[in-house]
This record gives C-alpha cells, structure tokens and sequence, in this order.
C-alpha cells in the first residue's frame, strides 16, 4: 500500500482532473505512514538532500570538456538503473514501450542482460564511476561462481534464471498499442556473445587497480569454464545479440565474441604470471580469429558479414575495430563501413539490420547502433561527420536528457522501453571520444 501526501486539491487528484495550477504543491508518494514532520518540511528536506547527492556523486566524475551536462545526465540515468543490493544493471525501467507503433515488437526490458555489462562497465569505468562498476563485477562474480559453463543471456536483478514471458491481458499498453508483456524469454535462447561478454566484464577486476576487490587465480579459473564452452560454441548457429526468436545463424558478432573470451583470458593468464595458460588461450583465440577471418568475409561485397556464408551485414560488425578484433585502419572494416553505411544508414541514423525478421522488416533505427556508427566513424578520422551526428542525437533526447531505445528516422521520435542503458552508454562513449581535451580547450 502507497500513501500520496500532498496539498494540492484531493478531489482533482483523485479524479485526474487537470487544473490551474496557482502556487507550489507538495506531493510526496511512499509507504502508507505518517510523515514525521509537516508536509513542506518533509517535501524540501527530500529535495535538497537528493540535489545535494546527485551534485556530490557528479562531482567524482571524470567528464569530458565539452557536453558535460549531456554527459552527467546520461551517467546518472546509468547509476538509476543500478540495483545496489546485487549490482544488477537493468536494460530499462520499462515494459512493453513498441520499438515502433502497432508493430507488437514489445518487449519486458526491466532485467540484466549479460551483454550489456562489457558497454555498461566500459562506459562507467571512462567516467571513474568505480563504485556503481564494482556492484555490477559483484554481480558478475556471484553469476560465475554458479555454473559459468551454463550461461543464459539474461538474468533478473536478483540472478533469477527463470524470466517467463506472459501477456497481461488487462492491460491497454503504451497509446493502447498492445501487447504488455511481463517476463522475456530470451532467456531460453542460446546466444553464444554472452561468454565474452561476461569475461570481458570482469576482465577489469584484474587490471583496475582502484578497485577493492580484485581478481584473482580462483576468479580466472571460474572463467576459464566459460571460455571453454565459448570454444565449444563459436562455430554454432545461436539467436544472436538481436534476439531472433525463429531462425539461427553462426552470427559473426556471436563468433567474435567467443574469440573476445579467449583472447581476455590469454591476457589475464599473462597479467597472473600463468604461463602455460596464456599459451593456451592465445593458441585457441587465435584459431577463432582465422576461421572468423575467412568464413564471416563476403568477398562480393567486400566486407564483413552478420553471419557465416550470409551476403548483408548488421550494426554489430562496426565493434569489430573497438574489440580489437581488427584494426581500425584495416582494408576489411573499411569496407564493411562502406557497406553498412549504404545498407542501413537512414539519413542521420542506423538500422540494426535491414532484413526482415519474425516481425517482417524494421521500420525504426537503433539508437545504440548510431552511436557505434560514430564511434566507427571517429576511428577512421571522420570526426566531423561523427560530431555532426552526435549533436543530431543529442538534440533527440527527451526534456529529461533520455534516449530510448529506437526513434524513427522520418519524423525523429522516440520509440521503445526508456530510459536505455544501452543509448546512454553510446552517448557517453561518443562524448568521451570526440570531445576536445581539456588542455585543448583553454
């Protein structure tokens, strides 16, 4: 039971009438109890201390010189989707917001997606937010000590496994555009990414050496069982990272990421002075990496493909270059830059991909996929272009500084569950990039 305290007009409240609104009102929402204090006592105290701990927190950050306000706003929106009691990083507060209208691409965001963790920890470790970084890698340690051979791509904020997906019928959803979904079940897909992003989460704990709690021997070793099934798995079809709910590809991303676990794993052994099994994990990484080198390569088109022997590409292969799969400057990403930009680009904006899926063909642009655009864009030296597409995607964030997760690229709305953390992330990683210094700037 909730109690709203308030002096505005009761009857208006209870009714949802609007009115004039003609002096301050107080409204405090909470448990059903008496206040201690009067009403705007109670109201300003809450006020000021929350302002005083929002300035505090901000104060830590290491923030870029040129948009900080952009930039604190976005990390905040991180640190409120950060469940302190376990460290979870919930994908977004909301259910069931279409990706776009009448599409019934609705879907229950408000869990932990393992994926997630690599752009989320990335994005608060370049902002020395260490503490929020330290409750996720908790949250990461406390998943692997269960059964990193076993891993499913989500997880609920408390590590539950079971996230079954139902219709509440009852429910008119967002603009009466049904269905409202509780629960996901992508957490039944096989999505083989997810071994390296885990590894690469925690990867951090053994070369942060701000953090309280470091990794150790007994750490990696629980990560090797999920590099090994990374090994086993990198040449499987999965669902991949955009969840395809009825079809199955060896998706390159996927393919790469178990590379990303190996590689991760040589590097850790070699930061842990273990010899023998940095060998042995540079031997399997670098097996992936020919095999994803020759296979994932479309030679029609030049360039990289979303999945082995497939034709098109996907968003997720312009973080080839930032995973340090390939270099930036390399003839092949180069032309799978090409190709994605004559393929997916929607004027100032990026489609995830542009074949049609169980929901027939996607008609809004991700958000996140435009923000790898632009950092793909930087890395090549475009950095005007880049810029020029961040302050377009600054100028669509809401009147509270969110992104959500998609917008259609003819009218510039925004659609999908918000706040994103994924869009903040890429807000922030762009910002950091193409900022100037702060010894350029006086």
């Amino acid at each position: 039971t909730l109690r709203l305290t308030t002096d505005a007009p009761i009857s208006y409240v209870t009714t949802s009438t609007p009115f004039a609104l003609q002096r301050p009102v107080d409204l405090i929402l909470g448990p059903d109890e008496s206040l201690a204090a009067s009403l705007s006592s109670v109201a300003r105290d809450f006020d000021e201390r929350t302002v005083a701990y929002w300035r505090e927190w901000s104060r830590t950050l290491s923030i870029p010189f040129e948009w900080q306000t952009a930039v604190i706003r976005a990390a905040i929106a991180l640190k409120l989707c950060h469940f302190e009691e376990t460290g979870a990083i919930v994908a977004a507060l909301t259910t069931s917001i279409p990706e776009a209208p009448g599409t019934t691409r609705n879907w229950d965001y408000r869990f932990c997606w393992l994926r997630d963790a690599h752009f989320v920890i990335q994005a608060l470790n370049r902002l020395g937010a260490t503490n929020t970084m330290e409750g996720f890698l908790s949250y990461i340690e406390n998943l692997v000590m269960r059964d990193p051979r076993n891993v499913q791509p989500v997880y609920g904020i408390a590590l539950e496994e079971a996230l079954t997906e139902r219709i509440e019928p009852a429910l008119s959803g967002y603009r009466g555009m049904a269905p409202v979904r509780i629960g996901n079940d992508a957490y039944l897909q096989p999505q083989h990414d997810v071994h390296g992003s885990m590894i690469l989460a925690a990867t951090h704990s053994f070369f942060d050496e701000r953090l309280a709690h470091r990794g150790g021997r007994r750490l990696f070793e629980l990560l090797e069982r999920c590099g090994e099934r990374a090994w086993q798995q990198w040449d499987q079809p999965d669902s991949g990272l955009w969840e395809l709910r009825t079809r199955a590809h060896v998706h390159t991303f996927s393919a790469t990421m178990c590379w990303v676990a190996c590689d991760r794993l040589a590097r850790i052994a070699q930061r842990l002075a273990v010899g023998a099994r940095a060998s042995f994990w540079r031997e399997r990484a670098d097996a992936i990496r020919r095999e994803v080198l020759a296979r994932a390569w479309c030679e029609k088109r030049g360039s990289f493909s979303s999945a082995f022997g497939a034709s098109d590409v996907d968003a997720s292969l312009l973080l080839l270059q930032e995973l340090g799969f390939v270099a930036a400057d390399d003839p092949r990403f180069v032309g799978t830059v090409a190709a994605i930009e004559t393929e997916l680009r929607r004027g100032p904006y990026l489609m995830r991909y542009a074949a049609a899926d169980d929901f027939g063909a996607p008609t809004t642009a991700f958000n996140v996929c435009t923000f790898w655009y632009i950092g793909a864009l930087a890395a090549l030296g475009r950095r005007e272009e880049a810029r020029e597409l961040f302050e377009n995607m600054l100028a669509r964030r809401n009147s509270a500084g969110l992104l959500s997760e998609d917008i259609d690229p003819k009218t510039g709305e925004l659609w999908g569950n918000l706040p994103q953390t994924y869009s903040m992330v890429g807000l922030i990683n762009s910002a950091t990039r193409l900022s100037k210094g702060w010894d350029e700037a006086f």
